[in-house]
């Protein structure tokens, strides 16, 4: 059982930055793939980047692409999403999520087994 805990969020300018973290406790992350899921108000929640257990398997949403940059840092257990240039439409509560690595790279929400509670990431225009 691996426990996973977001950091990071807040209230930012459009076209300003901000560095997500995910931490995990309870377990060695190593053996997981992570994702960075968001969730708007009335939306569903959507994927927006991955990175496989290795640091390779690193792929991003159409959305973010260009703007957002994952990495993961496993002697610390810990995923970092940098959010660059963001816009108003970035505003969501932001998750990260992990499941067993199998190699394959996963954008579905229903593929991940372990979620953390969320940290709220607000862009004003």
């Amino acid at each position: 059982q691996v426990q996973l805990v977001e950091s990071g969020g807040g209230l930012v300018q459009a076209g300003g930055s901000l560095r997500l973290s995910c931490a995990a406790s309870g377990r060695t992350f190593s053996p997981y793939a992570v994702a960075w899921f968001r969730q708007a108000p009335g939306k569903q929640r959507e994927f927006v980047a991955h990175i496989s257990w290795s640091g390779g398997g690193i792929l991003y949403a159409v959305s973010v692409e260009g703007r957002f940059s994952i990495s993961r840092d496993n002697a610390k257990n810990t995923v970092d999403l940098q959010m660059n240039t963001l816009k108003p439409e970035d505003t969501a509560v932001y998750y990260c999520a992990a499941r067993a690595s199998d190699g394959s790279i996963r954008t579905g929400k229903e593929m991940y087994g372990y979620w953390g509670q969320g940290t709220q990431v607000t862009v004003s225009s």
